[in-house]
Parts: structure tokens; C-alpha cells; sequence
């Protein structure tokens, strides 16, 4: 049974990438699961640490992205809205070229907070990073 509150699409997900970092740095979701997100990064220039190897940073944000959408995909906008509280990860192994693939999985849906791991695998399947995203869950305010 899926956890999302609607009936989110890859597409959906993606216009709302392209004209922020997201979409910078070259992310794409490219499977919405019944309770997780797949999104992938490409590992090149924009995403490079002056060493060569994909930047920490980078995946921080991959994982931030892919958790902070599937948050918002569970609540009602229109009464809620979900914010990253902290954050870690994690760094495994480098990755020097090609695209990373990053899986988030729901930890704990909660009323106030919900919690969210991210793994990001290396073109090759190895395990690279693993982050947790811990999100507030926010009432709209009323005017």
C-alpha cells in the first residue's frame, strides 16, 4: 500500500527539480516506489571535489533532495509542509566518474517529524554513502 498522500509521477517530480540545485547538479528521480524514491546524479565537474572524487557535499544534497520530496509527498500541502531538521552521512568509498543512484526508504512517518535513510550506490552497485534525514512536519500557517 503506498504511503503517499496523492498519486506523485517521476515527471512531477522532476519539473520541480530543473529550475532549482536539483537540477543544477543534474538530479533526476527516476522511480517513485510505494514508499521510496530512486534518483540518480551524474559524477562530473559540477559535482567533482578539486580531488577528482564525487564531493561530499553533492551527495548530501541528493540525499537532502530525495528526502525532502518524499516527506512532502506524504502529507496534505495544503495543511502541512515538511523541512530538514538534520542531516548526516556518512562517505564509504570515492566515485570518480559515471552516475550514482540514491534510494530513499522511509524510517518513521510520525505527526511532527518523520525520518528518512538514503543509500547512494556507485555505477558499479557498491555501496558509496549513506545518509539520514530527519524532516519537521509543519502546520501551514492561517491567515
Amino acid at each position: 500500500m503506498s504511503i503517499w498522500y496523492g498519486n506523485p509521477t517521476v515527471e512531477e517530480v522532476n519539473q520541480s527539480l530543473g529550475s532549482c540545485m536539483p537540477g543544477y547538479l543534474g538530479m533526476q528521480v527516476i522511480e517513485v516506489g510505494e514508499d521510496y524514491l530512486v534518483g540518480t546524479m551524474p559524477v562530473e565537474d559540477r559535482t567533482r571535489q578539486p580531488f577528482g572524487i564525487l564531493h561530499g557535499g553533492a551527495s548530501v544534497a541528493l540525499a537532502e533532495t530525495l528526502g525532502s520530496v518524499a516527506a512532502n509527498f506524504v502529507v496534505d500541502n495544503s495543511k502541512f509542509y515538511c523541512v530538514g531538521q538534520e542531516i548526516n552521512a556518512n562517505h564509504l568509498r570515492p566515485v570518480v566518474e559515471g552516475t550514482v543512484t540514491a534510494k530513499a526508504s522511509v524510517v518513521h512517518l510520525g505527526r511532527s517529524s518523520q525520518v528518512w535513510e538514503i543509500r547512494i550506490h556507485d555505477p558499479k552497485g557498491k555501496l558509496n554513502c549513506i545518509s539520514r534525514i530527519t524532516m519537521a512536519v509543519v502546520p501551514v500557517p492561517t491567515r
